[in-house]
């Protein structure tokens, strides 16, 4: 358990930042892996399936990461004040809420997937493979639920090593689930998506087990579920801003995927391997943010604002930092990664895909401070800035896609995401600014 109340920000930030960026490599690692089986042993088509439906899985796994993470902003909250019984009244009721949505939400997706498909423009050509792979993503999506709500307890209460163990875990036996289902089994995509339901689910038995071992502030009694009205509202009321803040998001980024899907495989194919190397670059605004949102939540309920503003400072050096060397590798090597990634030697494939991230990374450093300011308000306890900021994301994509993808087809798509930005971070850094308690905060 890491006390991120005390020391240092900037080293306490580094301490806890570096393992979930690590495990956040490894995740990627695997993802890129996926990506180029599925090219090199299925061939193009076929990754273009599982890339029309990228962004889908991403809008629902989104809002259940977002969801858990919220919970954890409240646990994180208990364990800076030091208040153990009402942690694990917390942590009980995360655990009840969590098996909820994500049984509902798998009801409910896989039984409105071919109207959400048809949504999405899917061709004719892939629409069979697209819907084997979503569906059983979608089938074990409560798997997923539950080993984020295990990392996101853990991270709450200052481990953030642990869940890159059993991440590493998940990524090995997802690698060797590809190439058996994939290469050796013939499933297709779909053995794909097996592959990364079993390791999952894997990974979420192995992290339960060593929670009951090592955490015995995380034993759940029978009275630790009499948990109140007012908890319940605090965690969904968190929760949910949090969860439809990634909703939000990556509603726009199927809205782009929609338009997209009407430019061809090759469009498709571009954007599938210019997403994953964004994933790269990105990594490290996410993980910054998963962090602050974790410290900020500590240092509230600790009433230590000064040490908030002070983090604050301390994750935009080092996301801009990072913007910068997402920029040199966009301009360098993004056609050599391109074709790591894919697998192609498709040149409207590399050009299209170069061209995007080329562009996009100039304007990653207003990125970076929506992603540290979002992610501190939560913590502190603002949801509804958070919502706004992500709404206005919402929007201009889905407005954007549908003015600038015909008259400019994927350039549309490229500026879309960067205009969006700069509108989105307005609001953050207003109310940032204004912000009460924070105002007259000063480090100590």
């Amino acid at each position: 358990m890491r006390d991120l109340t005390t020391g240092k920000p900037m080293k306490q930030i580094l301490l806890f930042t570096l393992p979930i960026l690590l495990g956040s490599i490894l995740q990627l690692t695997y993802s890129l892996v996926d990506t180029r089986i599925v090219g090199s042993v299925l061939g193009d088509v076929s990754l273009a399936a599982v890339g029309a439906t990228t962004s889908l899985s991403n809008l629902i796994v989104g809002f259940l990461m977002g969801l858990t993470n919220g919970f954890a902003v409240i646990i994180a909250r208990f364990f800076g004040a030091g208040d153990e019984a009402g942690l694990r009244k917390s942590v009980a009721a995360s655990a009840v809420l969590a098996l909820c949505v994500s049984v509902g939400m798998t009801i409910a997706t896989l039984l409105f997937l071919n109207p959400i498909l048809h949504i999405l423009h899917i061709d004719a050509e892939i629409y069979e493979m697209s819907y084997a792979y979503i569906s059983v993503i979608f089938a074990g999506m409560t798997f997923s639920m539950l080993y984020n709500l295990c990392a996101a307890v853990l991270r709450a209460i200052g481990d953030s090593v642990t869940p890159l163990i059993f991440l590493a875990f998940s990524v090995v036996v997802n690698i060797f689930g590809d190439l058996l289902c994939v290469c050796v089994l013939k499933m297709g995509v779909q053995g794909a998506a097996v592959a990364t339901i079993v390791s999952q689910m894997l990974a979420t038995v192995l992290c339960l087990i060593y929670i009951y071992k090592k955490y015995e502030i995380l034993h759940l009694r029978r009275k630790d579920f009499a948990f109140s009205r007012e908890l319940v509202k605090d965690l969904f009321s968190c929760g949910l801003s949090m969860g439809f803040m990634g909703c939000l998001v990556n509603l726009g980024s199927v809205a782009l995927q929609t338009g997209i899907n009407t430019l061809g495989n090759e469009y498709i194919v571009a954007h599938t391997a210019a997403r994953k190397l964004t994933e790269l670059f990105m990594m490290a605004f996410g993980v910054i943010g998963t962090t602050m949102a974790t410290y900020a939540g500590q240092n509230y309920g600790a009433g230590r604002m000064d040490r908030v503003k002070a983090g604050v400072r301390a994750a935009l050096i080092l996301v801009f930092v990072w913007s910068g060397l997402a920029v040199l590798c966009s301009y360098t090597i993004a056609p050599v990664l391109i074709r790591l990634v894919t697998g192609t030697e498709n040149e409207t494939v590399i050009r299209a895909a170069s061209d995007y991230l080329r562009f996009d990374t100039l304007l990653y450093w207003v990125t970076a401070i929506i992603v540290v300011l979002r992610n501190t308000m939560q913590g502190i306890g603002d949801h509804t800035t958070p919502i706004i900021s992500s709404s206005i994301e919402c929007i201009g994509k889905i407005v954007l896609v549908n003015v600038l993808v015909e008259p400019f087809a994927y350039w549309g798509i490229i500026v879309s995401e960067p205009i969006t930005w700069c509108l989105m971070v307005i609001p953050l850094i207003v109310q940032y600014v204004r912000n009460p308690i924070l105002k007259n905060a000063s480090f100590k």
